[in-house]
């Protein structure tokens, strides 16, 4: 359960996703995990709640012994500002679903595995990576379901896959990524699943922001139900292989930043 805050008291909550630590190779991921400590160290100083959600690692699988090896400046990091009492959120993705105890035990972060709400100073969030919502996308769903979340499975590859072969087969894998071959798939329009998910929840009932990942894509779109008003809205807070998205809710509302040149800045959708 994510505790709400009735009160921001002059602070903020941020949301971020996509880091894709591992890829394309060693030198890249870890110049690319400097900067998001760099982006961590400049907004713990105003931050009510940091969610992660979801694709931080290109692949992480927690053996019963095992965790991958690297990012320990990232986990580090994460560690001190829970330490600090600034509570911290992960939202597992599809490159980043085997995650079990390790954070939650080691790091102070709360783990979700699946759709969550929330409410800040009064408007209702609903959170989540974004991957499995909407339309299409079957084989994938078929896979989510009925391997990569089955526990037998899990067990086998936890114990008769050794952890050197069961790595270098998700690194393999990551390597043939679209996020390595190339740029996002472009906005699809009326056909973006995630926005079409959010009309169908917004349909039912009123949500002030879908704040999502997974698309690589910012967006910042309306969600309209039944009726006129209220207006709901999708936020897809991007990645951080090129664009370094995030979003910020400032009590009033949540806007789409980027972290350029070590700056803090709005990012202007397209």
């Amino acid at each position: 359960m994510i505790v709400p805050i009735a009160d921001l008291q002059g602070k903020k909550i941020y949301f971020a996703s996509d880091f894709h630590l591992g890829v394309p190779d060693r030198a890249q991921s870890l110049d690319r995990e400097r900067k998001i400590i760099r982006w961590l160290d400049l907004i713990k100083h105003d931050a009510a709640h940091i969610f992660l959600m979801g694709d931080i690692f290109d692949f992480w699988f927690e053996y019963k012994h095992v965790v991958p090896k690297g990012y320990v400046r990232f986990l580090a990091k994460v560690a001190e500002i829970t330490d600090s009492g600034i509570p911290v959120s992960f939202f597992t993705g599809n490159h980043d679903f085997w995650m079990f105890s390790y954070f939650t035990q080691e790091l102070g972060v709360n783990v979700f595995t699946d759709l969550q709400t929330a409410e800040f100073q009064g408007k209702k969030f609903l959170l989540g990576h974004g991957d499995g919502l909407g339309n299409g996308d079957y084989k994938y769903k078929a896979l989510k379901k009925f391997f990569f979340q089955v526990r037998p499975f899990q067990w086998l590859f936890d114990r008769v896959l050794p952890s050197y072969i069961g790595m270098s087969l998700a690194n393999a894998w990551s390597l043939h990524s679209k996020l390595v071959k190339g740029s996002p798939p472009p906005f699809k329009g009326d056909d973006e699943f995630i926005w079409q998910y959010c009309k169908e929840v917004e349909a039912v009932q009123h949500v002030d922001y879908y704040i999502f990942g997974h698309r690589h894509l910012p967006l910042n779109l309306e969600v309209r139900g039944k009726s006129v008003a209220p207006v709901g809205r999708y936020i897809n807070i991007g990645e951080w292989i090129k664009l370094f998205t995030f979003g910020v809710f400032d009590g009033q509302e949540t806007s789409l930043m980027t972290f350029k040149d070590d700056i803090i800045l709005p990012y202007i959708v397209d």
